[in-house]
């Protein structure tokens, strides 16, 4: 394979030099961790990397290979995890300095389907502590870097994942959402990220506001990221949250183009403030989308800005997590983290009964919205990319990160699919994503339009981190 770079290609390609003979599982896990080797340092993506695990997994994968037996369609492929996800004899530090290194002793249902599967686990990729916040650094493995620009922050929580699918240091990499914690790194990255209807990826243990969190993949291409939902978006019944009814294959709309989804494009959700390099590409994109056959009608779904709703039950979730350590513990929490935990001991339970009311009026209006829009198009951030170490662009005047991220947490509230699809680039040369959102339950035609408008405008991604 010398004159073909297995560290480059998608999971479809590697399946089919699989099949043929042509490569092996463990030269493509080789070039994977090569490609780590060459890229963390500059960026920080990987917290742990497994060398010999994924070595011994991909042997293993290569012989099911020469039997013809392969496990799945990703038998054999690079994949990472975020490392709040649990993994039998990794540890899962979750960013923080109260969490011990030792291994965890049982696997999460991502990790557990995903071994089942054949599919060959790199490592763990960085989070912020308790992924609390919208970029990614802690105290435990510092600040993961924008393989864009290296001073800058590629977003979080899930901003280990994203760079690594940015500089596909592997192929397949598993993110969770809250609140945007796959669509705000996949922007900030230029990479694909898909928040799927909640319940359709099970998660457990589950994350302290269960019913905002939903996992899924952050990949370079709409099929990779089915290729997983293939295999962990299936039902486990650990989670308490899981659902059944899930696509036999989520990738059964890919290929049907865009003729006659009918979209509504919000370039600000009747609320928020976009800076105008940001808007721009946008609105190129959804010009674009109604030039590949598309209805597109400007409109906005009609509600208030629900911040107050979120920051209820993000507040209170931090309170949780901060009255589960001792007094000692908590003085090694990030700071952040106990701000809002400090902000959510003024709220009542009457404050908590009208978040959830809200909320239930939020979710019935974006479903009746759904009825006459397939899909409802915005900015996926609202904001360019800022210096690391910054929970807030630096001279915004703001203090918490859903202010420059408004458009993502409204789906989390729903729990309707969302995804971040690139779009091009700031004229300083940095990604820009838009989000589709479906109804519930819709999944497929979010990843089918996604699919579609990526593969007429092909993402570009960097060859190498831009060490300014």
């Amino acid at each position: 394979m010398s004159d073909t770079d297995l560290g480059a290609m998608d999971a479809g390609q590697l399946r089919e030099l699989f099949k043929s003979g042509r490569a092996s599982p463990l030269e493509a896990t080789r070039a994977a961790l090569e490609r780590i080797d060459r890229f963390n340092e500059a960026v920080n993506a990987y917290v742990l990397v497994d060398r010999d695990g994924a070595e011994a997994a991909a042997e293993a994968s290569g012989k099911r290979w020469q039997a013809g037996r392969p496990l799945s369609a990703i038998d054999g492929i690079p994949v990472s995890l975020k490392d709040l996800t649990e993994s039998a004899g990794l540890p899962a530090r979750k960013g923080s300095l109260t969490v011990s290194d030792a291994p965890c002793e049982r696997d999460s249902p991502p990790a557990r389907m995903l071994r089942e599967a054949g599919a060959v686990i790199l490592g763990k990729t960085n989070t912020p502590e308790f992924g609390w916040k919208a970029i990614t650094d802690n105290r435990v493995f510092g600040a993961t870097a924008n393989p864009w620009d290296t001073r800058l922050t590629p977003g979080g929580s899930s901003g280990g994942a994203a760079v690594a699918a940015a500089l596909n240091m592997g192929v397949l990499h598993q993110g969770g959402d809250s609140g945007g914690s796959i669509r705000i790194p996949a922007s900030f990255t230029g990479v694909f990220g898909f928040k799927p209807t909640f319940g359709w990826v099970p998660e457990w243990p589950r994350s302290k506001e269960a019913t905002l969190s939903h996992l899924g993949p952050l990949t370079r291409t709409v099929p990779d990221a089915v290729r997983m939902l293939n295999v962990i978006g299936r039902y486990d019944y650990r989670d308490p949250y899981a659902l059944r009814g899930q696509p036999a294959d989520w990738g059964e709309e890919l290929g049907r183009g865009v003729e006659g989804m009918h979209i509504a494009f919000s370039p600000t959700l009747g609320y928020a403030r976009v800076e105008p390099e940001v808007a721009e590409c946008v609105r190129e994109a959804a010009r674009r989308l109604e030039g590949l056959g598309a209805v597109v009608e400007e409109v906005d779904p009609g509600f208030e800005s629900p911040i107050r709703i979120f920051n209820t039950l993000w507040f209170t979730a931090s309170l949780a997590v901060y009255r589960e350590h001792s007094e000692r513990q908590r003085r090694l929490l990030d700071s952040g983290l106990v701000s809002d935990a400090k902000r959510a001991e003024r709220l009542s339970a009457l404050d908590m009964f009208y978040a959830l009311s809200d909320r239930a009026r939020l979710t019935e209006g974006l479903e009746h919205f759904n009825q006459r829009y397939h899909l409802v198009m915005t900015p996926s951030v609202a904001v360019r990319p800022f210096p690391l170490r910054h929970d807030v662009p630096p001279g915004s005047g703001m203090r918490d990160w859903v202010e420059w991220a408004p458009f993502s947490y409204p789906f989390n509230l729903s729990q309707q699919p969302a995804a971040s699809i690139p779009c091009g680039f700031t004229p300083d040369g940095l990604p820009v994503g838009f989000q589709l959102a479906g109804g519930k339950h819709d999944d497929a035609r979010v990843l089918r339009v996604s699919q579609a408008y990526l593969e007429a405008y092909p993402p570009t991604f960097p060859e190498q981190p831009n060490q300014v």
